[in-house]
């Protein structure tokens, strides 16, 4: 068993959310943050001074406002005068990636405790330039001083051509993903819908019993899976019910120390849980239209089994999940990754999940950690954390347990990383859908995009032609597979269908 220098125990969780508040009294991010931050703190119950002990305050990348540096501001709002602030790269696998790091400084004898936060005041912003209100939240700060770190790396997500055809928006690219797999699996489009459904709403009635959740309603598969006035298609085949919440005013903080700097706190045991195993991964090809299989992703698959591996344990020995929601499609390969399926009778979400709980942008995770320890400090046992960033491209996953890891750490099976394919930018003649979305307005149907292989085998992105009609054919039909041919306009690929349109629900 390692020792207790070695052991890296979660010994205090936090969480903050403000509504119905007036917008020019409302918390900016960091303010949200210390007070995920404060409650994290209270909630390790230390005897001793644990914020003054911190060695390390990490900022989770903020989207929406800018700040020349997060963590500098939270140090200062906090009062810890000894710990470096470390700000990080944008990404949703931020959160336990962080974690990992500080488990290997902690090992390494670098660092005795830390406190990793993140927040957002998306809504609060929103609100305020709606009624015309000015902020006075800090777009200046303490710079970063000498000490100051910056962890992760900022690259864009998609290609100049993903982006000229409407492939840089997650609610663009995950639709994808998700008609991919349903191809593979053999679905039609309103059999995959009633699924999905099916699926989130046992988030739903997760985030019902969530007193931090966003949206604590418990809908029905039928709410969530049928598109409505409330509940309208945003790309297909998602619905609105099925799209991460990222417009909310929401916090979450952890505190992580090895469990000789938690004793020496004054840190009672019935406060820690503990990191068995941790994995990383990061997807290559990068870019997702030179991704040679669309429906599914090696590289969760590394980090998923890269996390059990050094825990030494199987998926059938983990008693709680909290898996990365975005979307649907990134629970579903996280199951096909652990070898489960989507009804397993285990909790797949700790929070409801980002369509209903909601999460403080690239800081979802941390949400998801700070329910999984209060899991843990009630029931026991042992859960997995993923999360993921940008399109399925970086991943990270933690294996928590209430007990110090019994076993050792074994050797990962080794998966494949994913083939790449070349990308023919200017197309011509005939190809074939290998994924699509139809993008919707508040009024419809208004593009559809595709990504797909040339007669020759080359991968093509494109948008159909802007036609209401057939964009909504397009959406009740089985698309992946269909025939079209291919031309360059005005530096964007237009694919216009050859095969007729067909039901991919024939009644």
């Amino acid at each position: 068993m390692e020792s207790e220098d070695q052991q890296i125990v979660v010994v205090g969780v936090g969480q903050a959310l403000q509504r119905e508040i007036e917008p020019g009294k409302a918390s900016d991010a960091v303010g949200l943050m210390a007070d995920a931050s404060h409650e994290a703190i209270r909630d390790a119950q230390a005897s001793a001074d644990l914020l003054g002990s911190l060695d390390h305050v990490v900022a989770v990348n903020v989207l929406g406002w800018r700040y020349p540096s997060a963590a500098t501001l939270l140090c200062a709002r906090l009062g810890t005068g000894r710990a470096r602030p470390i700000d990080t790269a944008a990404g949703g696998n931020t959160p336990q990636s962080v974690i990992n790091e500080l488990a290997r400084r902690i090992r390494e004898g670098h660092v005795g405790a830390a406190l990793v936060a993140g927040g957002e005041a998306i809504r609060s912003r929103r609100l305020a330039r709606k009624a015309e209100v000015e902020l006075s939240w800090p777009k200046e700060g303490p710079p970063p001083g000498p000490g100051h770190e910056y962890w992760g790396e900022d690259k864009p997500g998609s290609s100049d051509l993903e982006v000229r055809h409407g492939l840089f928006f997650p609610r663009n690219i995950y639709p994808m993903f998700e008609h991919a797999l349903r191809a593979r699996l053999g679905r039609g489009v309103a059999e995959h819908r009633a699924a999905l459904g099916r699926l989130y709403e046992h988030f739903a009635r997760v985030a019902a019993d969530n007193p931090n959740a966003w949206f604590p309603t418990a809908h029905t598969a039928e709410e969530i899976a049928t598109p409505s006035e409330t509940n309208r298609l945003i790309a297909s085949p998602y619905t609105k019910y099925m799209n991460a919440v990222m417009e909310v005013d929401q916090a979450a903080a952890v505190v992580v120390t090895s469990a000789s700097r938690a004793r020496a706190l004054g840190i009672d045991m019935d406060r820690w849980t503990h990191l068995w195993g941790c994995g990383e991964a990061t997807e290559e090809p990068w870019f997702v239209s030179e991704r040679a299989d669309l429906s599914r992703c090696p590289s969760q698959h590394r980090a998923i089994e890269g996390a059990l591996a050094e825990a030494g344990i199987d998926a059938d020995e983990v008693d709680a999940f909290d898996l990365y929601s975005c979307f649907p499609v990134a629970v579903e390969l996280a199951c096909e990754a652990l070898g489960i399926g989507p009804d397993d009778s285990r909790p797949l979400t700790q929070t409801g999940g980002l369509a209903f709980a909601g999460g403080p942008g690239n800081a979802y995770s941390l949400a998801g950690i700070a329910r999984m320890v209060e899991t843990l400090r009630e029931s026991g046992g042992t859960g997995l954390v993923t999360a993921l960033g940008m399109y399925f491209s970086k991943h990270a996953a933690g294996v928590y347990g209430r007990i110090p890891r019994p076993g050792d750490p074994r050797a990962p099976r080794p998966a494949p990383p994913g083939e790449a394919v070349e990308v023919d930018e200017a197309p011509s003649g005939e190809g074939r859908v290998e994924a699509y979305t139809v993008e919707y307005d508040h009024t419809g149907p208004s593009r559809g995009i595709v990504l797909g292989r040339t007669d020759a085998g080359r991968r093509f992105v494109a948008n159909t032609p802007a036609d209401r009609d057939l964009l909504a054919g397009i959406d009740e039909s089985e698309f992946v597979g269909a025939r079209g041919s291919l031309r360059v306009e005005d530096e964007v690929v237009r694919f216009e269908p050859i095969d007729p349109i067909e039901p991919s629900d024939p009644s």
